[in-house]
């Protein structure tokens, strides 16, 4: 049974980390001027809104810390414990951000159901116009992360923490506004809630793609069956089995198949020739391949379907 790994690394992942640092650093940075901004004047305008959405922002804070944390521990190379380096951390990460998201916005919900019972008078001008620095800072980070979100899970979490927020201080300044002009306290909880249900549908998603990844599912994308068919269709091979696909990090795809070809060994440069393709037609960046003879009298072990 020949063995060969042949690896295509196209280190596109350590740019993202590049990239997306000094993004993650003023973005901490507005947000934590932001958090003391609110806390301040919450304090002295005895604003419980304000206060509770510092606490709020603060959440922010740690879930950019975390995007960022993983997307650094991304780009440490492997060690003899950690093979794979620590590119996973950026899929728990996204986990975590969407986890946070949920519960931030069942908080929120919460609040808005209790508001309806025991209409609060929104603080006036003071929360409004702390709120609209709010969106203005949210927005700002946001847009730092836009041209990320749709290839990186992790950047996707930041990405959608700080639109949230932007899309929650939108909404306290709408109904602060609508407040003062009309006196319908009732204005603030809705709006609150409008904006919790467009929050939890966009993050509904990133929950589910994270944890398909966190479970080793084919990433959103790749179509197995396609990638099966076109390794059954290389020249020489017989049969396949044993094929895995998953995400190392979320950027970055591995696979890993059992070639069977009767001929013999093909060579390094089908091996190479074939990662690339899996690279460049598919987004597969690290491929292990294992050829195998197919001798009748030593099966491999792996070739039932069944087996993993």
């Amino acid at each position: 049974m020949a063995h060969n790994h042949s690896h295509s690394h196209h280190h596109h992942h350590e740019h993202g980390t590049n990239n997306y640092s000094r993004a993650f650093m003023i973005g901490i940075i507005l947000n934590l001027g932001f958090v003391i901004i609110e806390a301040v004047y919450g304090y002295l305008a005895h604003s419980l809104a304000l206060l509770a959405d510092a606490g709020h922002n603060m959440s922010d804070v740690l879930g950019l810390l975390l995007a960022w944390g993983a997307s650094f521990l991304g780009s440490r190379p492997p060690s003899q414990r950690y093979t794979y380096g620590l590119r996973r951390s950026s899929i728990l990460a996204a986990l975590i951000n969407a986890i946070a998201l949920l519960l931030v916005m069942g908080g929120i919900a919460w609040e808005a159901l209790q508001r309806f019972h025991t209409p609060a008078s929104v603080g006036g001008n003071t929360v409004i116009a702390v709120a609209m620095v709010g969106i203005f800072i949210n927005t700002i980070t946001a847009l730092m992360f836009m041209s990320g979100r749709k290839h990186d899970l992790n950047i996707r979490g930041a990405f959608l923490h700080m639109a949230a927020d932007a899309g929650v201080s939108l909404g306290v300044v709408l109904a602060g506004i609508a407040i003062v002009f009309t006196g319908w306290l009732w204005f603030d909880p809705v709006v609150s809630l409008i904006i919790v249900a467009v929050v939890v549908f966009g993050t509904w998603q990133l929950l589910k793609d994270s944890v398909n990844l966190a479970l080793d599912a084919v990433p959103e994308g790749i179509e197995p069956l396609a990638v099966q068919t076109y390794l059954s269709e290389l020249p020489g091979v017989t049969q396949i089995h044993d094929l895995h696909i998953w995400a190392m990090s979320t950027t970055e795809t591995a696979l890993t198949a059992h070639l069977v070809m009767s001929s013999g060994h093909p060579g390094d440069d089908f091996l190479v020739q074939t990662c690339k393709e899996l690279h460049d037609h598919f987004g597969i960046e690290h491929s292990t391949l294992q050829i195998e003879i197919g001798d009748s009298n030593q099966t491999c072990a792996l070739a039932s379907h069944h087996k993993v």
